[in-house]
């Protein structure tokens, strides 16, 4: 019997080990083309005994669509990505003519893209400047307190040329 560092049984051998985490699917690579984004389309709807009437859409939803058109994940959506998101923009615009019952199916949909800081911490999305702050440059633009503080030494009591405290 040999002795190794650590506590607890011998790992598996690999041979034997019940999950190897290995795709059984390979993995298909596709060419991405980024779609302009499309702008909220004029329709009709049923109306019931009125027949057709234009369909609305509700300013907070246009004001939804205009920040989604801004945002970061947007340089990111293909055409597909712009048909799903058109979708749910009627969804929105049910939430906000006062159907609530959508409002799960709306939270569902706007999570895949990364609409809140929890679902982008999910679909492993961060913002640039993020990633400096992580590097150590921050966001202020001054230097770092590593540099602020560079030439800061220590005087000690007993070293020629010191002043003794209250005197």
């Amino acid at each position: 019997m040999s002795t190794v560092a650590g506590t607890g049984p011998a790992p598996k051998d690999p041979s034997r080990r019940a999950r190897r985490n290995k795709d059984l699917q390979p993995q298909t690579i596709l060419r991405f083309e980024r779609a302009e984004a499309p702008e909220l389309p004029d329709f009709r709807i049923n109306a019931g005994e009125d027949g057709l009437v234009e369909f609305v859409w509700p300013e907070r939803t246009c004001e939804w669509w205009e920040t989604w058109k801004a945002s970061p994940q947007a340089e990111h959506f293909s055409s597909t990505d712009w048909e799903f998101l058109l979708d749910t923009a009627l969804i929105h615009a049910k939430v906000w003519s006062g159907d609530a019952s959508a409002a799960p199916e709306l939270r569902l949909r706007v999570a895949k893209f990364g609409a809140t800081m929890e679902d982008r911490a999910r679909l492993r999305m961060q913002f640039a400047q993020a990633d400096q702050a992580d590097a150590g440059q921050g966001s202020s633009g001054g230097p770092a307190a590593r540099e602020r503080y560079a030439k800061i030494r220590m005087i000690r009591p007993d070293q020629p040329g010191t002043a003794e405290p209250g005197g």
